[in-house]
């Protein structure tokens, strides 16, 4: 497969080498010092087997590269809607588009309904709906990612542990194209599974994740210390039961109960999120789609959200003040 990745930070930069590893034609959309690593010494992937480097075409200009078969968009939440637009040079009449990012995102709920497009956009995520207007639905195949990695420098990744990675059509059952970029994805090494209910996946990793980013972010903690603080883990509590609530409304109940759900992240111990390591390197949160789009869809189906608004607003706050979202 032709495919463009969009986003060469972490998850982006891992499913770039493993698939250009593979022997996909890969190339990558980047910009700054990302773009000028990738150019000079290529993308560099490290994990327990050792040391690889690919070398990729990379461009920051969509129209160098072409139109693609697949394009992967692995930027932050907060960046896509200035970013959309910018990639229609990379979409052709069957270009498929999977996004591999954090939290809600834009489609979520045109997917659940017969209006599609028409939804009002979700504010949080997509003010002005300015991807679902660069990005049509029917491009759209959902991810959940289920691994960690890290990128200690540009264009350098550092996989930890998990290789599992959810692909499913937006509005549910199973198509060719869902298929083969699973096969695709099989063949660079992944654990790639074809969902028929790629939106209640989502929710269900958000479900668990919505609360350990924020709070991560806030204290500066690992995993295990935020699991094992009682006061701490009765406000999580809380807040998931509330998540779970909207999911159940929106046609994604979560059958696992909040007890169970902090079981299986204890067992994993202590480890940084996502949102703690960009707080901790100074680049600004994906808070939006992770809370305030949850938020956000509470209030359109009628749920109370204390916990939720008030583990926004703390975060939200400190963000500010450090510079790490806008005012």
């Amino acid at each position: 497969m032709k495919i463009a990745v969009v986003g060469i930070g972490a998850v982006g930069g891992l499913l770039a080498a493993r698939l250009a590893g593979s022997g996909h034609r890969v190339s990558a959309l980047a910009r700054g010092a990302t773009l000028q690593a990738l150019r000079a010494d290529g993308l560099r992937l490290r994990s327990a087997a050792g040391e690889s480097v690919q070398r990729i075409e990379a461009s920051d200009a969509a129209a160098e590269l072409g139109v693609q078969d697949l394009v992967i968009v692995a930027l932050k939440g907060q960046a896509l809607p200035d970013a959309a637009a910018s990639l229609r040079p990379l979409l052709g009449p069957e270009t498929i588009v999977m996004p591999a990012m954090n939290g809600v995102p834009w489609w979520f709920l045109a997917a659940a309904s017969d209006a599609g497009a028409a939804v009002e956009p979700l504010h949080s995520v997509d003010p002005g709906g300015r991807i679902g207007a660069a990005i049509e639905l029917p491009r759209v195949l959902g991810c959940v990612v289920h691994l960690t990695c890290s990128s200690p420098a540009p264009a350098v990744v550092q996989h930890g542990f998990g290789e599992r990675l959810i692909v499913g059509e937006p509005r549910g059952g199973g198509s060719e194209r869902c298929a083969a970029v699973c096969a695709a994805l099989a063949g660079a090494g992944f654990h790639a599974e074809a969902s028929a209910d790629i939106r209640r996946d989502l929710w269900y990793k958000l479900w668990g994740n919505m609360t350990m980013n924020p709070v991560s972010a806030l204290t500066g903690a690992l995993t295990d210390r935020i699991l094992d603080d009682p006061q701490v883990r009765a406000f999580i509590l809380l807040t998931m039961a509330e998540a779970a609530e909207i999911g159940a409304r929106v046609g994604c109940p979560i059958e696992q109960s909040g007890e169970a759900r902090m079981a299986v992240t204890r067992e994993l111990g202590g480890f940084r999120t996502s949102m703690l390591q960009d707080a901790q390197a100074g680049r600004s949160i994906e808070l939006d789609a992770l809370v305030g789009a949850v938020h956000e869809i509470g209030r359109r189906v009628g749920v109370a959200t204390p916990n939720i608004g008030t583990l926004l607003g703390l975060t939200r706050l400190m963000a500010q003040e450090r510079g790490l979202y806008p005012r």
